[in-house]
């Protein structure tokens, strides 16, 4: 980490002299990405460590030129080396979407609807092979984290052959769910903790994972976030809202709702067997013991979500199973 930053602070000092006293932790993510602030001639910049044994500065620098060319507000990128994995960049300031909306109760409604909206400009101008396909592939990788890191690792279980099989059923229904709906360009990560408030507006980061996939993703990935809940009425009430938006931009030609409201529950599954299991990796691999906090949301919206749809009665016998075991060995979510 010393060398690191040394190497990060001569590469600043070609272009932005600094002392290293002056360069903070800004923050780092669920990656092995860092992030630090300095401030140079009365301007706030951030600076962006991916070491690049570990980590690929260029998918981030392709999708920010592609959202920032149609109008998604992400930070410039004043200078790059791919070689060293720095980047610097806007700093798009310390306030994030979780904490004004945690913060400023009347405002709620406002913001959910202004971070939908924000989806639109890319969403109105995707286009194919720009972005990696959303394939069935990744999908099935994505869920196997589910199998492999929860309940193998985290619960310390091995499902029974009928109980896998299930589990394989219901994930088979689900991608064939997935692989029907309109495509468009996906963020992949659309939170509450990777959207910024700057100068009143949706600034949007940790965009370097963007596909191209189904329209549903990134609406669920906001309504449906692993960090902060809201009631399902309230749900509803914004994805209407964003599903009128979408037919009044032409970006969606479904006039059945109901159609497109199973098509987000069915990606929200998917959504959230993946970050069940990815929570449970980052606890076991990276010793990330927070991120095992918020599983129970994340179980919660499952268990919500998952019986309604009779196609998905395989998975609810797995869920089932999974919870009897943990009250067995007295494991709370």
């Amino acid at each position: 980490m010393e060398q690191r930053f040394q190497a990060l602070i001569t590469w600043l000092n070609e272009s932005h002299p600094v002392l290293p006293e002056d360069v903070v932790a800004a923050s780092s993510d669920a990656s092995h990405r860092r992030y630090y602030r300095f401030s140079w001639q009365g301007k706030s910049f951030i600076v962006m460590d991916a070491p690049p044994d570990l980590e690929d500065c260029r998918p981030f620098i392709h999708a920010q030129r592609q959202l920032y060319q149609v109008g998604v507000v992400v930070p410039e990128i004043f200078r790059s080396s791919t070689e060293l994995g720095f980047l610097l960049l806007t700093d798009l300031g310390t306030e994030t979407f979780l904490q004004r909306v945690s913060q400023t109760p009347s405002q709620v409604n406002e913001w959910y609807l202004k971070a939908l909206n924000a989806l639109l400009p890319m969403q109105k101008n995707s286009q194919p092979k720009i972005f990696p396909e959303y394939s069935e592939a990744l999908l099935r990788r994505e869920m196997s984290l589910f199998s492999d890191w929860y309940i193998k690792v985290e619960k310390n279980m091995t499902l029974s052959d009928e109980l896998t099989e299930a589990l394989n059923l219901a994930e088979d229904r689900i991608i064939a769910n997935i692989l029907k709906q309109p495509k468009v360009w996906v963020h992949r990560d659309y939170h509450s903790r990777n959207l910024m408030i700057y100068q009143e507006r949706i600034g949007v980061i940790d965009f370097q994972d963007a596909v191209y996939g189904p329209i549903t993703y990134d609406p669920v990935s906001l309504l449906r976030d692993a960090y902060i809940e809201w009631p399902e009425e309230q749900q509803l009430d914004w994805l209407i809202r964003y599903w009128q938006e979408l037919r009044r931009e032409k970006v969606l030609v479904s006039s059945d709702f109901g159609e497109f409201y199973r098509d987000f529950e069915m990606m929200g599954i998917q959504r959230h067997l993946k970050v069940v299991g990815i929570f449970a990796r980052l606890a076991h691999r990276d010793n990330k013991l927070n991120y095992l906090e918020d599983i129970p949301r994340v179980w919660g919206y499952l268990r919500k979500a998952v019986p309604r749809y009779q196609e998905l009665a395989p998975l609810v016998r797995v869920l089932d199973h999974l919870e009897n075991h943990s009250q067995e060995i007295g494991y709370t979510f």
